[in-house]
Parts: structure tokens; sequence; C-alpha cells
């Protein structure tokens, strides 16, 4: 037997081994005391030159290590958002209670290492790397969830994290495994191959029709659901958005859909794709399910982060509908709704971090009355966010949600359509109420009852020191309003003029033969 190395692009490599060498330094600066205030600027550096490697390799189409990575557009448009997004966390988590209790640079290596898994989980080709990068990703994120050692729901959040998204793993870890039975092969072109045999109709007729291959399928698919909050598999999702530091929750709301839905494009649109016929009907129920759930579960919540983790499952339905139509349509319009999702919520999420923390950490609608009048510059963002996540013009949730649309009707998956059109409509019930909370609602008066007691707060947690939590001033810091404007500002603009954002999406498909 000779062993061949495999041959290594190291250009299009580059974006892993940007983040790998900034996660080294961020480990290493956390063992000097003097040296850890810079770690937000390490960290920020690292998401740049990233950004910067993805861009340069924009229009490579590679396999990578033995065909074990595969780069190309999907590859670099999802990694963008989550670079995006992560960097965003960034800056939000600057003087956040969880960075200060955790240790800056213990708290941003985690981070680094989370989005790690999300770059290689973009480029998986192979359900060895998959299920690698999907551990990276998700290990990082349960401790994050449980940085905020004086709270205790962030705690709770944080073991009922690890606990159902361990479920998650091990099922997708056996639908990996009988798939693996079925085709023989391991890497996702040879496992299409494997499925499709020599392509006859009688051979198609019986994949579909193999209850092996269709219960991988299905385990592999409910795995991913429960990464992606997709009902009925979305129980953690409330709780755990909820008790998370914010700027965690704002992280996990939109990267880890981003790097999720790449994997479920790369593995259902290639490895899968013979079986399209078995799976396809499968996503659409899963996709009209978390519609109706994530909508309905999201009227009656007074809490704004519980609100948006019960809009994200019902935004996880309109995003799957994407992967249903099997199309260039399909993928293309999922990018796009993907890209502007990532800019409404984190209008939103950073809004609600600056409200936080002049607010005692409460994240209560009612808490929000009189924003309008008394913060424009923060109650502008969320709006703009609230009626772009309704899918209201002139928004890019508007036009995201009209390509997906039109992609599904000209599938013939019209009924799809017209889950998410009916979904709209119920989403304006707590999208508007948000809105109402903020313009039309009178600012309550100050009373000494109303002043935030310090007294009450628990006391601290496996030695974590005291943190100054009340910060009057947040509505000034640049680090948390950048975000939130730039996030409205891209929302509107991309709802106006969204032809440049629709290159982006339509880079991501280029490749894919479907």
């Amino acid at each position: 037997m000779t062993f061949e190395a495999p041959s290594i692009d190291y250009a299009a490599l580059s974006p892993i081994i940007a983040l790998t060498a900034g996660l080294v330094m961020l480990v290493l600066v956390a063992v000097f005391d003097s040296l850890k205030r810079f770690g937000s600027g390490l960290a920020l550096l690292t998401l740049a030159v990233t950004a910067g490697c993805l861009i340069w390799q924009w229009d490579t189409n590679t396999d990578l290590v033995a065909g074990s990575l595969h780069f190309d557009g999907i590859t670099v448009t999802l990694s963008l958002l989550c670079v995006v997004s992560a960097a965003v966390a960034v800056l939000l988590s600057i003087g956040d209670p969880a960075e200060k209790q955790t240790g800056r640079s213990d708290y941003l290596a985690l981070l680094m290492g989370s989005v790690l898994g999300m770059v290689m989980l973009t480029q998986a080709n192979n359900i060895i790397t998959f299920f690698v990068a999907l551990e990276l990703l998700s290990i990082p994120l349960y401790a994050l969830c449980a940085t905020n050692l004086r709270k205790r729901d962030s705690l709770e959040s944080g073991l009922k994290y690890l606990i159902i998204g361990s479920l998650g793993s091990a099922t997708l870890l056996y639908g990996l495994a009988l798939i693996y039975g079925v085709s023989g092969a391991t890497e996702f072109p040879q496992i299409a191959a494997g499925f499709l045999g020599d392509g006859s109709t009688e051979q198609i007729n019986k994949l579909v029709s193999d209850p092996l291959a269709l219960v991988g399928v299905g385990m592999v698919t409910v795995g991913l659901a429960f990464k992606v909050s997709i009902a009925p598999f979305h129980q953690w999702t409330p709780d755990v958005y909820q008790g998370a530091p914010t700027p965690i929750t704002a992280f996990m709301a939109v990267a880890t859909k981003a790097a999720a839905f790449a994997i479920f494009i790369r593995f259902f649109l290639v490895a899968l794709i013979g079986l399209v016929d078995g799976w396809d009907v499968m996503l659409a129920a899963l996709a009209a399910l978390s519609i109706v759930v994530g909508n309905v579960g999201a009227l009656t919540q007074n809490s704004l982060k519980r609100m948006l983790g019960y809009s994200g499952i019902a935004q996880a339905g309109y995003m799957l509908c994407g992967i249903v139509v099997a199309s260039q349509d399909g993928i293309s319009a999922l990018v796009f709704y993907l890209a502007a999702y990532v800019a409404m919520n984190l209008a939103a999420f950073a809004v609600l971090v600056v409200h936080e923390r002049q607010n005692g950490f409460s994240d209560d609608i009612s808490s929000l009355r009189g924003l309008g009048r008394s913060k424009p510059l923060l109650a502008w963002p969320l709006t703009i966010a609230m009626l772009a996540l309704a899918g209201l013009p002139p928004t890019a949730g508007f036009i995201g949600k009209l390509y997906l649309i039109e992609a599904l009707v000209d599938a013939d998956w019209t009924w799809l359509g017209v889950m998410i059109a009916v979904g709209t409509m119920i989403s304006l019930v707590y999208y508007l109420r948000v809105v109402a909370a903020v313009w039309m609602n009178p600012e309550p008066e100050a009373s000494p009852a109303d002043e935030i007691n310090t007294a009450g707060l628990p006391t601290a947690v496996a030695g974590a020191p005291v943190d100054e939590f009340y910060d009057p001033e947040a509505h000034r810091r640049w680090y948390l309003v950048l975000p939130a404007v730039l996030g409205a500002a891209a929302t509107v603009f991309f709802g106006v003029i969204p032809q440049p954002l629709v290159e982006f999406a339509q880079h991501a498909v280029s490749g894919y033969v479907t």
C-alpha cells in the first residue's frame, strides 16, 4: 500500500488558516493579563483578514484536502455572513457582563472557535468533516450561552442547549452512519453516485422506497432541524435565546442559521439529490409546520428575546422553502433572504443590547415604551428591523419573501408560497406590537420604585466578580449603535436597490447544476 499526501491549495484554505491563527493568538493572549485588553481588537483583525481571504478567493471553485472540503460560491457568500455576524457580536460584547466575568480573551476564543466551525461547515464535502465542523460550531456555543455567571437563566440555557444539542448531534451521527451504510461512501459526490447507480428510473424508484436510506435521511434532517430551530425540534430555542447573553443570542440567531443552511444546501442538493422525490415533501411539511408554530408562538410573548426566538423559528421555515424547491432559483432566493435576515436581526439585537444596559437587562416589550421620543437613533433601527422581519416594503425582507414565493410558484409549490403569505400576515400582529410600544405609547414616568436596585441581584456564582451592569451612556457608545444603524440602513438600501444583493446571492449558486 502506498500513501500519497493530498495536494493542498493553501490560497483556498486561507480563511480557515486565518481563523485558526487568530484563535491560537487569542488563547495565548489569555495567558497574559496585560494583553487581555487587546482581545477585541485581535478578534476583529482576525475576522477582517478572514473576510479579505474569502473575497480574494471569490471565484474559486475547487476541492480541498483530498475532497473533504469544497470551496465555491456557497462557501464565500455564507462564510462572509458568518464573519460579519461574528464581528458585530464582538462589538456588542464590549463591556458586557458575560465578557467581563468569563475573561475577555477566553470569551472571544470560544467565539472564534465557533466561527471556525461555521466556516468549515460551509465547505464540508464529506460526512466526517460535516460532523466535526458541526460540533466545532456547537460546543463553544454551549459554553458561551452560560457565560453570564450571575444570571441563573444564562447557566440554565447553557445546560439546556448542551443536552438538547447533544441529542441532535447523536441523531445526526446515526443518520450519517445509515447513509454511509447504504451508499458505501463518505464524500458527498460519491454518496450521490452510490445512490443513483446506473441512473435508471428503476434504480431511483428502488432507492426512494429503501427504508434504510429514508430513515438515514430522516435522522440527518432531524439533527439539522435541531440546529436550525425548525419545528417540532425547536423547543430549546425561546429559553436559550432569552437566557443567553444578548450578544451571543444575536450571533446564534444569524450566524448559526447561515452555516447550517449552507450544509443543508450542500448535503441535500449534492449528496441526496437522487432522493429528492423522497425528501422534498418531508422538508415542505417541516417548513409549513415551522411557519405556523413560530408565528403563533410569538403572538403571546412579552419578552422581546423570546419573541425573536419564536419569529426565528418561522423565519427558518421560510428559508427551508428554498431547499424544497431544489433549484438554482430556490438557492438564490434562500441566500438573498439569509443576507437580509442577518442585517435586520443584527439591527434589532444591537438596539436590544443598548436598551438592556440602560434598563437593568429587561427585555420586556413594555419597557420599550416611549423609546421613539427619548432615543430616536435607537427607535428607528428597531422599527425598520421589525418592519423588515414582517416583510413590509420597501425593505430587503419584503424582496426576500417575494423571491422565495416566486421560486415556489415556478416549481409548483404554490401552497407553500401561500403559507409564507399567511405567516407574514400573522407576524404583523407581534412585530407591529413592538413598533406601537416604541412610537405610540408614552414613556412611563420615573419613580423611585423603578430605579435599578443592585441589591436584589443574585450573588456571584463560582466566584464571579461583581459587574457594573448599568450603563446610562450606552446609547452613545459607537460600537453598540453603529451595528444597529448599519443593519437598518442595509435593510432599507437592499429593499430599494436589491440588485447588488441579488448578484451576491447568485454568486452562491455558481457551480450548482440543479
